[in-house]
C-alpha cells in the first residue's frame, strides 16, 4: 500500500545539474540526501557519487590515497581475476573496490523543488585512511546546539559509521568513529530520553544474524553502549533480505515514528515504519506489514541500480512529512506523508 505522495516535479536533482568535484570525473549518481533546514532554507546533503572517466580495454576506480588527492587504480576488463558484474562494487584478486567515490554536497531551495549550490558552502570529502573509498548516506540530526551528522566511512580496512558536528555548515569538527565496522544507517534522536541519547544503527552479520536494525544509548554521542536488536529481517515479505533506518526518528503522541527501507532477495528496496516506545524506544509497537513507499515509478524502477527507494532526510510540520529520497541510486525526488496516515497503517 503506497501512501506516498510524490511531487510532480520529481525527480527534482540528478547527476546532470552538479559540476563534478574535479576535472577527470564525472558524476554517476545524487543519492539520498540528509535533510534540514537552516537560515531560512531547506537544505540537502546529498551523497555525490563520482566516477572515473572510463574507456573500452579497462574499469578505472577513484580512491583517496594518504595524501587525501583522488587516485586512480585500472583494471584490465578481459583479465580473469576481474569481477565486474555488480555496477557498484568490483572484486579483484581477493579485495573488492567501489567503482564510484562518494562525497557529500549541499544543496538549498526556497520553495523545497528547486536546489541549487551555495559557494559559500564547501563540500565534505573523505579524509584519512578509513574514508580512502568515500562517504556515504549522512543523516542530519538537529538537536539545540547545532547539527549532527552521522555518515558510512568507506574503506578497503571496512565500513563504519563516523559523526561531524557543525553549527554553521562552514567549519566542521570530525569525532570519529562511533559504531565500529561492519556498521551503517545510523540516525541519532532528536532529543534525550530520560536523560541519554538514542541512536539507531545496523551491525551486519553475515554468518549468524543478519543486516538488522538496533538500538544503542549514549551519555555523550560519543561512546555507545547497552546495544538491543529492535527489528529483524521477515521471511517472504518485502524486506526480507536487509533492514535499515531512515532518517531520525519523529516524535508523535503515540510513540517514536521510524521510517525505515528494506529489501528483498531481488534487492527491491521499499519504505515501511517502526513505531517504538515514547519512554524506552526499544520497545517496538508496531511494525508496516506492507510498504509505505515503493518503487513503482519510472524514474524508482530504472537507473543506476533500479527498483530503489531510499530515505535517509525529512523534516515535520505538523502532521506532514516532507522527504526526500533517492530512487533508483541515481536521482534525488520528494515526497509527502501525513504521520496520521502512517500512524493508521500500522493499527
Amino acid at each position: 500500500m503506497d501512501i506516498a505522495k510524490r511531487s510532480k516535479e520529481n525527480p527534482l536533482l540528478g547527476p546532470k545539474d552538479l559540476k563534478p568535484s574535479i576535472d577527470g570525473m564525472k558524476i554517476e549518481c545524487l543519492l539520498n540526501p540528509g535533510v534540514f533546514r537552516y537560515d531560512g532554507k531547506i537544505w540537502l546533503l546529498c551523497r555525490v557519487a563520482e566516477r572515473t572517466e572510463q574507456d573500452e580495454a579497462s574499469i578505472k576506480v577513484p580512491v583517496f590515497n594518504a595524501e587525501g588527492k583522488i587516485e586512480i587504480l585500472s583494471f584490465d576488463k578481459n583479465d580473469p581475476d576481474l569481477d565486474a558484474s555488480d555496477p557498484r562494487v568490483i572484486a579483484y584478486k581477493g579485495k573488492n573496490y567501489l567503482t564510484t567515490l562518494s562525497h557529500l554536497r549541499l544543496v538549498y531551495s526556497t520553495d523545497g523543488k528547486t536546489f541549487r549550490e551555495d559557494p559559500a558552502y564547501p563540500l565534505i570529502a573523505g579524509e584519512g585512511a578509513l574514508e580512502s573509498f568515500g562517504i556515504e548516506d549522512c543523516r542530519v540530526t538537529e538537536m539545540g546546539d547545532g547539527f549532527h551528522l552521522t555518515y558510512t566511512k568507506v574503506s578497503e580496512i571496512a565500513v563504519g559509521v563516523g559523526y561531524i558536528y557543525t553549527h554553521d555548515w562552514k567549519n566542521y569538527e570530525r569525532r570519529g568513529m562511533i559504531f565500529p565496522p561492519h556498521n551503517k544507517d545510523c540516525a541519532i534522536f532528536e532529543r534525550k530520553i530520560k536523560g541519554k541519547y538514542y541512536a539507531l544503527h545496523r551491525p551486519s552479520s553475515p554468518e549468524l544474524g543478519g543486516n538488522y536494525i538496533w538500538i544503542a544509548e549514549s551519555p555523550d554521542l560519543l561512546h555507545w553502549g547497552n546495544h538491543k536488536c529492535i527489528a529483524v529481517t521477515r521471511k517472504g515479505m518485502w524486506d526480507s533480505a536487509r533492514v535499515g533506518a531512515g532518517a531520525a526518528p519523529i516524535e508523535t503522541g503515540e510513540g517514536w515514528l521510524e521510517i525505515y527501507h528494506g529489501a528483498n532477495k531481488e534487492h527491491r528496496y521499499c519504505l515501511g515504519a517502526l513505531l517504538l516506545d515514547k519512554e524506552d524506544p526499544s520497545k517496538v509497537l508496531a511494525r508496516s506489514v506492507d510498504p509505505i513507499m515503493e518503487p513503482v515509478m519510472d524514474y524508482e524502477q530504472t537507473g543506476f541500480f533500479g527498483n530503489v527507494v531510499f530515505t535517509n532526510g525529512h523534516f515535520v510540520d505538523g502532521d506532514k512529512i516532507t522527504m526526500y529520497y533517492g530512487a533508483s541510486d541515481e536521482v534525488i525526488c520528494g515526497a509527502e506523508f501525513s504521520i496520521r496516515e502512517i500512524l493508521n497503517t500500522l493499527k
